[in-house]
């Protein structure tokens, strides 16, 4: 029973030490104490009088050296960044500047057109100038001239040059058509008689022209008129100044209206 008295007063002061931990309180509430803040806690770190733009651009550069650095040191090969050179396009304009060919009038000159019958005519009926003349033979043929109704062939003259000379019906001529033409060969000309259409046309070559002697039966004024047909001897000897009988070279140029 003495133990048993002992454990109880053991328990009971165990819990009275518990209860008196739980109520203590201070005797007085403890003293506050100031902190100090110092006094250079707000101020900038950095000095007013520099750029502030510069600083942090060698922040940047400091950062960039220390990141190259690190690279370094971890074994890796830094790469120097690629100079971009920038392309500069010129575009030139276009200039079209379009080109006007003024009209000009034609510039011609009209055929030399001389001769007993030849006249400048303009077929088209709208010649300008000298353009579009043209030379004819623009009055009915003279009568042959004959003795009564004779004409006598001269050099290098043949029955058909005649008939054309004077627009007659070859047919209607009367002559020996078996002989050797030759000069003051006779041929009957017909009095009423004109050239057929269904002979073609009665110029033989076009003139106006200028026809050069070859020696084939045109050395005479006759026979180079006897190339054209329609065309008067006397008026080529008229145009080029000479005599309807004089003799002509070969290689001589003669003008026909």
């Amino acid at each position: 029973m003495k133990y048993n008295k002992n454990k109880l007063a053991m328990i009971i002061l165990i819990g009275v030490i518990i209860i008196s931990a739980c109520t203590q309180s201070y005797s007085q509430a403890p003293a506050a104490t100031a902190t100090l803040i110092p006094p250079n806690l707000f101020v900038s770190p950095f000095p007013s009088v520099e750029n502030p733009m510069a600083l942090i651009e060698d922040f940047a550069k400091g950062t960039a050296t220390a990141a190259v650095l690190t690279a370094a040191a971890g074994g890796v090969t830094p790469v120097t960044p690629e100079t971009v050179t920038p392309v500069t396009f010129t575009v030139t304009p276009i200039t079209f500047t379009p080109t006007l060919t003024p009209v000009v009038a034609p510039v011609c000159t009209a055929p030399a057109c001389s001769g007993v019958g030849y006249k400048l005519t303009c077929p088209s009926g709208n010649c300008v100038g000298g353009c579009g003349y043209v030379c004819t033979f623009g009055q009915t043929p003279a009568p042959p001239s004959v003795s009564g109704n004779i004409y006598y062939l001269k050099q290098d003259e043949f029955p058909f040059c005649i008939a054309r000379r004077f627009a007659v019906d070859p047919d209607d001529m009367v002559y020996n058509k078996s002989s050797i033409y030759y000069e003051g060969f006779p041929i009957n000309m017909p009095q009423n008689s004109s050239w057929p259409a269904s002979a073609g046309p009665i110029d033989l070559r076009a003139h106006p022209d200028t026809y050069i002697v070859t020696g084939n039966a045109d050395t005479t004024v006759y026979g180079v008129a006897c190339k054209y047909g329609h065309v008067d001897p006397k008026a080529i000897a008229q145009l080029n100044g000479i005599s309807d009988s004089a003799a002509l070279s070969i290689g001589q140029q003669i003008k026909i209206p």
